[in-house]
This record gives structure tokens, C-alpha cells and sequence, in this order.
């Protein structure tokens, strides 16, 4: 009754539905990773945000390379912003997916070390991009600032690629090694976003706390993928079963049609 299963459309079918099985169980091991990735980014994430902060010095220095665990750390630091050697980082959005500019400010220490600071958003509204936009003054004098430590901007890590021939005062990247050998200082490892104190007028725009991945999304499509592993067979299964049963109906209506057409004399 199963002879059929030998046929070239069925050993096709078998072995697609063999491949198919392990394609889909790898896939929904990869979706649990992912899974597993996510929420250990977004465990990382809330411990950060709920540390108490510290001097910005304690968790970064010259040269030093912000780690994972560091990142988005909220730290303090004491000094004055250097307006003169303020730059504006092209093609940004703000919460609204609008395109401007952050404005990257140096914020020299009391120690004569240099913090870039990413003091928020502000709109490209000038006459056109190769026109310094205009920029909102920070607080005069010495202040404290606080910010979420950011690490440096990479086009590995970021994928936006760091153009050359720009605008005076523009940038693509915030990365702490150009800019100190843009400014001959001293300037501390990553950059933080500012937090506090808030600017007057509500420009430019603070970046909003970091947003948090789908991890549960991984996980259903790791349960979707296993679920589709187990309905193949099923689906296998059944589809051979009504062949079978079809065959064996045509077969049994051939017989009893034979059987009742009249002998020949």
C-alpha cells in the first residue's frame, strides 16, 4: 500500500522534509541565543542605569576603552565647557526620527583633562550642511555635569562611515583618540550624554534613557522554529496517509468496476 513512497516525488518530498527538520531546530537554537544575548544586554542596561553615580574618573582615563559593564554607568564630572572647540555630529535623529546634528562639546576638568560631552540634539536648520548650524549656548563657568558613559563611536560598531573632506567643525564619529588629537589634550576615554543640568529652552534635545531590546521576541520565534520542526513529520505523516488511502479507494473502485461489467460472450 506504501509502494508509492518509492516514487521520485515522494523521495523528493522525504528528503526535503528531512533537511527541513534540523534547518529549523538550528534556527530556533539561534533564536535562544539571541535570546539569551538580549537579556543579558538588557540586565546590563538596568544595573547600569540603577548604579549610583560616580566621578566620571573612577571608571574612565586617557586612552581607556569603556567596557560593556561601564557602559551607560551615570557619572559626575566638575569643570567648564570649551565652546571654542565645539563640534557638531552630522546625520543624527532625535526621538521623532528627525535628521540633525549632536552637539559634542569638551568639557575641561579642574585637572586640565578634557570629557567630550554629547550635549543632546539640535536641528539641521541652516541654509544648508556645509553651514555650522546654529548651536545653543551651555552654562558659563564651572559646573557639574552628569551623563551616561558612552564608549567610543566605531563604523565597525556603528556601520556609519567616517567621511573625510568635512564641513568645518563637523563630524561622523564621537571617538575620544581623534578628538584628542584634534584638540592636542588629554582627553578621556568614550564620552557621556548629558543628563544634567538641563539646557534652557529644552535645546538641545537630552538623549532619552537607552532603550531596552525585544529578548521575548527571540524566544517566540526560538518556540515558532521548534513548533514548525515538530509539524513537519506530522505533516509528512498525513500527507502519506491520504495518498495511501486515496490509491487504496481507486483502487477499490477499479476492482468493483471490473467486477461488474458483463462477461463477454
Amino acid at each position: 500500500m506504501y509502494r508509492f513512497l518509492m516514487s521520485r516525488q515522494w523521495v523528493i518530498l522525504t528528503l526535503i522534509a528531512l533537511l527541513l527538520i534540523p534547518t529549523m531546530i538550528r534556527l530556533g537554537i539561534w533564536q535562544m541565543h539571541r535570546y539569551e544575548e538580549r537579556t543579558a544586554r538588557n540586565q546590563l542596561v538596568t544595573d547600569a542605569l540603577a548604579a549610583e553615580p560616580v566621578p566620571v574618573e573612577r571608571l574612565t582615563a586617557p586612552g581607556h576603552t569603556v567596557t560593556s559593564a561601564e557602559r551607560y554607568r551615570t557619572v559626575t564630572a566638575k569643570g567648564r565647557f570649551d565652546t571654542e572647540d565645539e563640534v557638531v555630529v552630522r546625520r543624527r535623529t532625535n526621538s521623532d526620527d528627525e535628521v540633525g546634528y549632536h552637539v559634542l562639546t569638551p568639557f575641561v576638568l579642574n585637572d586640565g583633562k578634557v570629557l567630550l560631552v554629547n550635549r543632546g540634539w539640535i536641528p539641521s536648520d541652516g541654509p544648508s550642511q556645509t553651514t555650522f548650524p546654529k548651536v545653543p549656548a551651555p552654562p558659563g563657568g564651572e559646573i557639574t555635569v552628569k551623563g551616561r558613559l558612552m564608549p567610543d563611536e566605531t563604523t565597525a560598531a556603528s556601520g556609519i562611515k567616517n567621511l573625510q573632506g568635512l564641513p568645518d567643525r563637523q563630524i561622523m564619529l564621537i571617538n575620544s583618540e581623534q578628538q584628542a588629537r584634534r584638540l592636542d589634550a588629554r582627553v578621556l576615554g568614550g564620552y557621556i550624554a548629558q543628563i544634567a543640568p538641563e539646557p534652557q529652552g529644552d535645546t538641545p534635545e537630552l538623549m532619552g534613557n537607552p532603550g531596552k531590546e525585544d529578548a521575548a521576541l527571540n524566544y517566540a520565534y526560538a518556540i515558532q522554529w521548534w513548533l514548525f520542526a515538530a509539524a513537519v513529520p506530522v505533516g509528512w505523516t498525513v500527507l502519506a496517509r491520504r495518498e495511501a488511502r486515496d490509491r487504496a479507494q481507486k483502487a477499490a473502485e477499479a476492482a468493483g468496476t471490473a467486477q461488474a461489467e458483463p462477461a463477454s460472450v
